[in-house]
């Protein structure tokens, strides 16, 4: 690969437990955040006003600004693993279809035309030869990342390939009625899709205001979110614990409540505050396994 004169980038994939690397080789691109605070450079005092810190936003600035049409980018998982590599193409762009990325709002992108990927069997290094912190930030020159780059045998057709077209944005009410199709198809009464079609009117409503006005605390967030719509799901009292054996909210498959009847995890967390607990991640693999939607 002929990397000679190319400004070279590592971007990272979310982190070990949570990487977006899936969405990046699917859509032809690479994602920052926070980005429900609108785009680049318009979010920047918005940014700075949320308490965001003077490096996540310059990192941002990195990611809209200085990344550049035809620089070479290594999507990384850690300090060690490298997933993908590819050349990006066109400007900066803020996708809100990306807006919800397995609980990070994601949506500052860079389309990215990959020439090599391998997320199940990534290239592995030294620990440390790629760095850690910022999402986005250049590749150390000189060391064995770029020495492996310039080893790499990329197909001609992979430099000229056409993109994939992103996905296109459906308004609110396009989901809302097809989530109503879908249950009304499998049986669902037509009152009861109206009073859950009703609840996330209100719901929207709320959190709208959340973003307008004052940020929901954790407990404000499963109070008056979480619950409600718990509760228009059909979830009872009776099968749904919050704060039970330190997680936000437990549902449970029967009664009575216990480990062995535990179906579901729902973890809230404070705006802006997206990884999950390690300590909840920890006792709930012990307890239940892995198969607990959290």
């Amino acid at each position: 690969m002929d990397i000679s004169n190319k400004k070279i980038w590592q971007h990272a994939a979310g982190d070990t437990d949570r990487d977006n690397s899936d969405l990046c080789f699917k859509w032809d691109i690479v994602l920052n955040g926070p980005g429900d605070l609108g785009s680049w450079p318009q979010c920047e005092s918005a940014l700075k006003e949320s308490g965001w810190s003077s490096r996540k936003i310059t990192d941002l600035r990195r990611f809209a600004v200085e990344m550049a049409d035809g620089d070479v980018i290594v999507l990384r998982v850690g300090t060690s693993k490298a997933l993908g590599v590819g050349v990006v193409v066109g400007p900066y762009e803020w996708c809100d279809e990306f807006g919800d990325v397995d609980g990070w709002d994601l949506q500052h992108i860079r389309r990215v035309r990959w020439l090599w990927t391998n997320a199940s069997s990534p290239k592995e290094f030294d620990t440390y030869a790629l760095k850690l912190g910022d999402t986005t930030q250049p590749l150390a020159s000189g060391g064995a990342v770029e020495d492996w780059l310039k080893t790499l045998n990329v197909p001609s057709e992979a430099l000229t390939r056409p993109l994939v077209e992103l996905p296109e944005a459906k308004k609110n009410e396009t989901c809302i009625a097809e989530i109503s199709e879908y249950l009304f198809d499998h049986g669902v009464a037509s009152a009861a899709i109206t009073n859950l079609v009703n609840e996330i009117g209100e719901l929207t409503r709320i959190a709208k205001w959340y973003q307008r006005s004052s940020k929901p605390s954790e407990h404000e967030t499963v109070a008056y979110l979480v619950v409600p719509l718990l509760r228009a799901l059909g979830w009872t009292p009776q099968r749904m614990a919050v704060e039970w054996n330190c997680v936000d909210v437990a549902l449970f498959q029967q009664l009575p409540r216990s480990d062995a009847t535990l179906q579901i995890v729902v973890e809230a967390k404070k705006w802006g505050i997206r990884a999950l607990r390690q300590r909840h991640k920890r006792r709930l693999t012990r307890n239940v396994g892995s198969d607990v939607v959290a």
